[in-house]
């Protein structure tokens, strides 16, 4: 039998009086939608995803949807079975506890225990909290975060971290739409989230991808089964001084099955198992990563109308480029545009020099992808291939623009290869 969401909510109810009101304000707010099974996800055409990896937060579900029915044998029995196939577990061996005295007496508090310092009670229920909240009030399966405005027809998947809901949602691109196939739950940083700093144990917002992948014979312990470093710092992050480096989707510590919500240095930390699991969606190099406090979401037609107006700033843009006029092309930089070390004034000196010495220019641009960028509704990251052809030059190579509004139309503020 599934766990039915009322019940749950009963069970949430518990565990929120149980926590001090710093420690769920320190997640943001959740939205409440009704709870909506997951469609039948397919890695490829007539295979469906495996989603095994579900089970051990799937179990725990049942366990607390049984004590709250008082079906104590089935809870038993069920968490039983769940601890001898993860016995580093630590959340399930504090339910085991109150489910031992549930049985004398109704429970006042999750982890009413006398022997756990209040610090790692507080990590628990902090933990029973977010993964509560996957089933009783899931993000909304049929919309897509509004940062989504186009995936390149060779990103397969999407990874969007809602930092606040303890959650790494995986899109997979299905013909350029967005349809989410995944979820799993994530630990991120000690001290929260809109990392500023080296060393501030915080989780960077943004638009970042997936750089390589570091075996787990080459980590110590604490990464776990493997890591995969992700981007940052990443163009704008250096543009707005933001220190620090080492930021990763890992796993966790042999001794434990999986970390309380806020306990990486900065990471995006998943438990092994899950991990693995993650690990056949990402494309090194390619898949995006979206870090966001939270996520506006959307129906995907909604996102049209700014995809479409950026598709057509960036057509304008090549035009012009291909049209040699350097000032109508450089009408499409904002004052304040950087590219490296140089400004806009180094930037149009360059190109009015290189436009001057050129008969011809022909450029193409492919596998364009539009993010809008986390905490800033008005940029949008824009990576795409470009195949830039001249009557002395050729080249072919990835660039990344950062667009932003002003006025009624889009400038680009930095520009790069990717």
């Amino acid at each position: 039998m599934s766990p039915r969401p009322g019940r749950l909510r009963r069970v949430l109810a518990l565990v929120l009086v149980s926590l001090p009101a710093a420690s769920v304000n320190s997640m943001g707010s959740f939205a409440t939608p009704d709870p909506a099974p997951l469609p039948l996800a397919q890695a490829s055409p007539g295979k469906p995803i495996d989603v095994t990896h579900r089970r051990p937060e799937q179990e725990l579900m049942r366990v607390l949807d049984a004590m709250q029915r008082g079906q104590f044998g089935t809870a038993q029995s069920t968490l039983d079975q769940l601890l001898r196939d993860y016995p580093n577990y630590r959340l399930a061996h504090l339910i085991q506890g109150d489910l031992l005295k549930a049985r004398g007496r109704p429970l006042k508090t999750m982890g009413d225990v006398s022997e756990v310092s209040p610090e790692v009670l507080n990590d628990l229920r902090l933990e029973a909290q977010v993964r509560l909240k996957r089933y009783t009030e899931d993000a909304p399966v049929d919309k897509v975060p509004g940062n989504i405005l186009q995936l390149s027809s060779a990103q397969r998947y999407l990874l969007a971290v809602d930092v606040s809901r303890s959650r790494l949602y995986v899109y997979q691109n299905d013909n350029g739409t967005p349809r989410r196939v995944d979820d799993f739950y994530i630990t991120i940083g000690k001290n929260g989230y809109d990392k500023r700093i080296e060393g501030d144990q915080r989780t960077p917002l943004g638009v970042y991808f997936v750089l390589s992948q570091l075996p787990k014979a080459s980590l110590p312990d604490l990464y776990g089964a493997a890591a995969f470093p992700l981007s940052y710092p990443n163009e704008w992050d250096r543009l707005q001084k933001r220190t620090g480096h080492g930021i990763w989707l890992h796993g966790s510590p042999s001794d434990t099955y999986s970390r309380p919500p806020l306990s990486s240095n900065g990471c995006v930390a998943l438990t092994n198992q899950d991990l693995m699991a993650l690990s056949k969606y990402l494309q090194i190099g390619v898949t995006p990563v979206i870090i966001s406090r939270d996520f506006d979401w959307v129906n995907a037609e909604q996102t049209q109308q700014d995809r479409d107006s950026l598709l057509q700033s960036l057509e304008h843009w090549r035009q012009d480029w291909e049209s040699r006029d350097t000032r109508r092309y450089l009408e499409h930089y904002s004052a304040n545009f950087r590219s490296g070390s140089q400004d806009l004034t180094a930037w149009s000196a360059q190109k009015t020099t290189v436009n001057a010495s050129k008969k011809w220019i022909k450029i193409g641009l492919s596998n364009v992808s539009l993010f809008r960028y986390p905490d800033n509704p008005d940029m949008v990251v824009a990576t795409f291939e470009q195949d830039y052809r001249s009557d002395n030059l050729s080249s072919k190579g990835g660039k990344r623009q950062y667009w932003q509004r002003e006025g009624s139309g889009w400038k680009i503020i930095y520009e790069d290869v990717s």
